[in-house]
């Protein structure tokens, strides 16, 4: 059978390997997104420039140091991760009880100036970053021709978000983590540090980001405007999988990557929108999101 409702199988299973690169991605970012809401009630808009910093950081390691990727795999969520826990404790500490609004808004602000200083120094146009010699070429499966980086970007994708998953709903950490956001008081009874807990909280969530720059760097042009082009989607996927939860980032993010492939090769004149229309149909049924908590 070489087709399907008149779509040849290559290009299906192609689009299908796409949307599951994609889908990679949305679950990881919206992942960062759904620990920073879920434990520190905060809306974190600069996770796109942070995404976007962690490919760059990548980009001028390699080329000013001669750090090669695997090493910056590692690095650059530390760095950038490091650079989201000062964030944290000079502005978004002071905003934690306020609403909602103030948060989205200072860290659209902070979005504008690292994009912006990014922006100054490098320029709109693409980065040239080359896939690691490892990963270069593919594999021939018979049906289709699938390139190895693709596929440990979904491998790698899927063991740092199950392990993300693992470590705050299954262990005492996670645990502490949980307690330390609902009643601080309490948990600081513990001899527990809530506030370094919570700056090391966001740190993660921001660390998630740059880890999927990384990634994404060989695949997408690395810009000082990439971010822009994913975040809104983010959005979207956390708001489907409900607001704060982390397997519901996880399956969401998965499963709307892999509807935008199918749509790409169904219906291509609504692949940039079927997302939101998704987000809709949602939030009609479900307001609180598929895998959130109804009040």
């Amino acid at each position: 059978m070489d087709t399907i409702f008149g779509v040849p199988l290559s290009a299906l299973l192609s689009q299908l390997l796409l949307g599951l690169v994609n889908g990679s991605f949305y679950a990881i970012l919206s992942l960062g997104l759904a620990v920073i809401f879920g434990l520190l009630n905060v809306i974190n808009f600069a996770h796109g420039a942070l995404f976007m910093m962690g490919a760059v950081v990548t980009w001028m390691a390699m080329n000013y140091l001669g750090i090669n990727y695997w090493v910056m795999l590692l690095l650059a969520p530390l760095v950038v991760g490091a650079f989201g826990m000062v964030i944290e404790r000079l502005f978004l500490r002071w905003i934690y009880k306020l609403d909602h609004i103030y948060g989205l808004l200072l860290t659209l602000g902070l979005t504008l100036l690292i994009e912006g200083a990014f922006r100054s120094a490098y320029g709109v146009s693409g980065l040239s970053y080359s896939t690691p010699t490892a990963l270069q070429g593919g594999i021939n499966l018979g049906f289709m021709f699938m390139p190895k980086y693709r596929a440990w970007v979904v491998v790698a994708s899927l063991v740092v978000c199950l392990a993300t998953w693992f470590v705050i709903e299954k262990t005492r950490l996670g645990a502490y983590l949980r307690a330390g956001t609902e009643n601080p008081r309490l948990v600081e009874a513990f001899g527990i540090n809530v506030p370094l807990m919570i700056t090391l909280t966001y740190g993660a969530g921001v660390a998630l980001a740059a880890f999927a720059g990384v990634l994404a760097a060989p695949i997408y042009q690395v810009s000082p405007l990439m971010g822009q082009n994913l975040i809104i989607t983010v959005f979207a996927v956390v708001v489907i999988g409900g607001m704060g939860s982390i397997m519901g980032s996880i399956v969401t993010g998965l499963l709307l990557g892999v509807i935008e492939g199918l749509t790409r090769v169904f219906y291509p004149e609504a692949s940039s929108t079927v997302v939101f229309v998704v987000m809709a149909i949602v939030l009609l049924i479900r307001p609180a999101g598929l895998f959130g908590k109804e009040h």
